[in-house]
């Protein structure tokens, strides 16, 4: 389905993916001198718990869950790159339990200097991905801007009483992630030219994979807390979680599923700024095992486009979801648990074993 561009399109932006969002620390900074909003009690979920997308109740069986995305190339190919943002933009609405319905496409691009068959193509693979969700685009906004970027705002439905957020995990709660990570590592090295034709295949087939089979099977079960693991990297939405849930989470490093070769990249050098910024910013509230190096606690916040799902579920359901997941298709693993609380402390905590 691709089509081959003399472009190299990852050589156009200095960062990319989920790797060019603004830092958490800078972000919860901006974020904290906004006024507070009027109180709505439709407002189902807003920015309280930093979660994936906003969640309105419409009625008392309907909500609409909204969210937005967009960034720059994360590989060459250009129908490549609108599969992954579409990938990456809709799994939002399936982290918050929803069903994905409406799409409006974001485009960035330097229409004067690229050749425009590129943008059609990076469109086309967005459209194709959100046919497979099921998703109709509906329009979109284009603006000419000398580095490339492309993404979607996207729309869904959600009973108000199925809705899953990032701030229900409970203790003894097990967690469950449903794709592997170091996807920031390898695509930094795919600017580098350092990866094999197969290396950038199996790295964007993670990434272009939609969550909508993970959410599915989910949707049977009595999750407690979901979230997508992006660009703030494992640790740093799991700690999300766990501020919101006023947790504890313990995560297991020899469980965390970790795509081939990264870290040996990563011991090459192949660490993009944005996941040295999510290290700094968790460290405060993350316990490692002395066991694990520089280069493990790197490989935990590595800033992923287009991650898997972060289940918290009861330890009684978790290997039935587990089995279920992986008969479909989905490389999860268990990752971790929660472990306690912090309740009263306003922080949360991890504790990361080697």
């Amino acid at each position: 389905m691709s089509t081959e561009s003399p472009i190299k399109l990852t050589s156009l932006s200095s960062k990319g993916g989920c790797g060019c969002k603004i830092g958490p620390a800078d972000l919860s900074q901006v974020v904290r001198s906004l006024p507070q909003p009027e109180p709505n009690p439709d407002l189902l979920v807003g920015l309280d718990t930093s979660d994936d997308a906003g969640v309105y109740r419409l009625s008392a069986d309907m909500a609409i869950v909204q969210t937005v995305d967009f960034f720059t190339p994360i590989v060459d190919d250009p129908y490549s790159f609108g599969q992954i943002a579409a990938a990456n933009a809709i799994s939002d609405i399936y982290a918050m339990g929803g069903k994905p319905l409406t799409a409006l496409n974001i485009v960035a691009f330097p229409i004067t200097t690229l050749d425009k068959q590129i943008l059609a193509d990076i469109m086309r693979g967005a459209a194709d991905k959100a046919k497979e969700a099921g998703v109709t685009i509906v329009g979109g906004h284009s603006i000419d801007d000398k580095e490339p970027k492309f993404g979607m705002a996207v729309t869904g439905l959600v009973h108000p009483d199925r809705v899953r957020t990032n701030a229900g995990a409970q203790a003894g709660d097990r967690l469950i992630l449903t794709k592997p990570i170091g996807v920031g590592i390898m695509t930094t090295a795919i600017k580098k030219e350092q990866l094999t034709a197969e290396e950038i295949a199996r790295v964007t087939k993670v990434m272009a994979a939609l969550n909508k089979t993970a959410a599915e099977t989910m949707s049977r079960y009595e999750v407690h807390a979901c979230t997508d693991v992006t660009g703030f990297g494992l640790l740093g939405h799991a700690l999300e979680m766990a501020k919101g849930s006023q947790a504890t989470i313990t995560i297991d490093r020899q469980a965390v599923p970790i795509l081939p070769r990264t870290r040996e990249l990563a011991e090459q050098g192949f660490v993009p700024g944005g996941t040295k910024n999510n290290f700094a910013h968790v460290t405060p509230n993350v316990t490692f095992d002395p066991s694990l190096d520089q280069i493990d606690q790197w490989i935990l916040c590595d800033a992923v486009t287009s991650g898997g799902l972060l289940i918290a579920i009861a330890d009684s359901q978790a290997e039935a979801l587990l089995r279920d997941l992986q008969e479909a298709g989905v490389e999860a693993a268990i990752i971790g648990a929660v472990t306690g609380t912090s309740a009263g402390t306003g922080q949360g905590h991890i504790q990361v074993q080697g």
